[in-house]
């Protein structure tokens, strides 16, 4: 595909050009002044663009003294625009220094409401600003490189990506976290309401919709009123979900192997500079080698109860416990078999009624689960005995079963948390450093 040029791109020159000392002798950048500092004679002002942050200095006898009154009073996020020559020089940020001939302030900012240690309430309180700092910009970087991955890997497959509702009145993750959103119907004047709930997932609409187009995908977010307040929660977040007729648990596993492996092959091609920003330790990700490992949910209890947990089958595993299990591990891994609580929808294991034909992928260094997935339940009859089994009225999926009666096949899904898998490939300590807006229960804002 042939792209127009972007405007003005011969006019400026991107910052990551003159690191890499790619750019011509006399140049003109624009960006926001990151740091700066002046001595009278000379203002050392750091600009930033979206590539990178380079020095530049800015000498009185050198420029009009407008220009170096500029660059002298003008704040951090001012916006500037500069002409100069790039000149090597070790002792600047990136080894590279422009020495000014012309310094436009196109815009002086007021003072910044954010400075170093501030607390992350303060900084969730601004962060429609601290959006603007190296770290926020090379995690969403990152998550711009993982978003790629994914639709490029399932497009590769001749995967087809679709969309489904956010209003629904089914709920598919059980009832505890669903958002309730009030509906006007045609009785409005009688005083009555009708309520729809937000999407907790694609799933329901995914295979009804796999029926016509057998392997599909989707990108969209999710809504879950979850009260944890973990490193991994928020209420609003990005799935990546998958879906495919004729295919069973195994065989959806080793595809999301290989969809890991390729979103971590572009993340470690395409951004090892922002790697380096975060401070992760690259050789963990480069180290990460499939297959996974996979253990049975009866393997995994017997081996959290021998670290001194006290759990009981049935039991599902919460943060403490998949973060002790994972913590010293050094590549991903596979938990199978679930007891038949995890969900309605998951196929029981014909060798092992108790269990699930399901799985959860896990990421190592105590993150935890990143992929919840397995086959689903084909026949109708046994749909609807899961379906009463976890009290639920069958009269509620009414359409879901009706797709069951018309030449139902085996067939397999998952759902990737892609905040998670961000969170995990960039170091992150929590997961809304790598979302733009998070979203919890008690935040709505910015």
């Amino acid at each position: 595909m042939d792209y127009p040029e972007f405007p003005n791109s011969d006019e400026y020159t991107p910052i990551r050009d003159i690191l890499k000392g790619q750019s011509k002798k006399s140049i003109k950048i624009r960006g926001w002044i990151y740091r700066t500092r002046s001595s009278g004679k000379l203002a050392f002002v750091v600009v930033r663009d979206s590539t990178g942050v380079v020095q530049c200095t800015v000498s009185r006898d050198k420029v009009e003294k407008s220009d170096f009154d500029g660059a002298s009073k003008a704040l951090i996020e001012s916006s500037v625009i500069l002409e100069g020559e790039p000149v090597k020089d070790d002792r600047a940020p990136g080894g590279w220094e422009i020495r000014a001939s012309k310094f436009e302030v196109f815009h002086f900012a007021e003072t910044f409401p954010i400075t170093k240690d501030q607390s992350d309430e303060h900084l969730l309180n601004n962060r429609h600003l601290w959006l603007r700092s190296r770290n926020m910009v090379a995690a969403l970087k990152i998550r711009s490189t993982v978003f790629k991955a994914f639709r490029d890997y399932w497009s590769g497959l001749e995967f087809t990506e679709i969309q489904s509702p956010s209003f629904t009145t089914s709920a598919c993750e059980g009832g505890s976290t669903l958002f309730n959103v009030s509906y006007d119907d045609d009785n409005e004047k009688s005083g009555q309401k009708f309520y729809a709930h937000l999407s907790q997932s694609w799933q329901l609409y995914a295979e009804a919709t796999m029926f016509g187009l057998e392997n599909i995908f989707t990108l969209a977010p999710s809504f879950r009123a979850e009260k944890s307040r973990t490193r991994r929660h928020l209420t609003e977040f990005w799935h990546a979900e998958v879906e495919s007729a004729w295919l069973h648990n195994h065989q959806m596993m080793d595809l999301e192997e290989g969809m890991i492996m390729y979103i971590l092959k572009a993340v470690l091609s395409s951004n090892r500079t922002e790697l380096e920003i975060l401070g992760r330790d690259i050789s963990v990700l480069e180290n990460i080698k499939s297959p996974f490992d996979r253990m049975k949910y009866e393997e995994v209890l017997d081996k959290l109860n021998s670290m001194g947990f006290d759990l009981s089958w049935g039991d599902d595993f919460g943060y403490k416990e998949e973060k002790a299990l994972t913590q010293e591990l050094k590549s991903l891994i596979y938990i199978t078999n679930f007891p038949k609580e995890k969900g309605f929808y998951h196929r029981p294991d014909p060798n092992d009624p108790k269990s699930l034909v399901c799985h959860d992928l896990l990421a190592p260094e105590g993150y935890g689960e990143i992929i919840g997935g397995g086959e689903r339940v084909w026949s109708p009859d046994e749909l609807i005995e899961r379906i009463r089994e976890e009290g639920l009225e069958p009269e509620s999926y009414g359409w879901y079963l009706d797709i069951r009666k018309f030449g139902s096949v085996p067939h397999s899904g998952f759902g990737l948390g892609i905040d998670r898998i961000v969170s995990w490939i960039c170091g992150s300590d929590h997961i809304k450093h790598v979302i733009p807006f998070p979203r919890t229960m008690r935040r709505t804002t910015p």
